[in-house]
């Protein structure tokens, strides 16, 4: 019984990770590049999660962007800390990131920057709901 709990832990998780990566890969291949979009937020979350989202601009690679929600964090205060790291990992001249209507947020390409796809990826922040919408 040792054998099969221990050693097999890695591959399993190995394997979920690579086809996490290839159910990324097929939605955009799927979805429709804009060149904005609005992640709008609702609820308040049960407990401490992650959003994971995916930005994949037209004709290049994806970036996976990880916004860590703590417990009790309301779709306001959730919506200004996804704002806040994209923000932080974008920097200012690839994507505008604004919070709009309190618990939405957009995201707008900048210049010549391409469309682009955006995923929600996986939403561990029980109680704390996200909806995409191209703009």
């Amino acid at each position: 019984m040792e054998g099969v709990t221990g050693p097999r832990r890695p591959a399993v998780a190995t394997m979920a990770a690579a086809i996490l990566l290839m159910l990324v890969v097929s939605l955009s291949a799927l979805a429709k590049p804009s060149n904005k979009w609005r992640i709008e937020m609702d609820g308040r979350a049960k407990v401490d999660g992650e959003i994971e989202l995916s930005i994949v601009p037209e004709g290049g690679v994806a970036t996976n962007v990880v916004v860590v929600i703590p417990e009790g964090t309301s779709e306001n205060s959730a919506a200004r800390i996804i704002r806040d790291v994209l923000r932080k990992t974008f920097g200012k001249d690839v994507y505008h990131v604004e919070v709009d209507d309190g618990e939405d947020v957009l995201v707008k390409k900048r210049g010549s920057t391409p469309r682009f796809d955006l995923i929600v990826v996986r939403n561990t922040a029980d109680g704390l709901r996200s909806h995409l919408q191209r703009e």
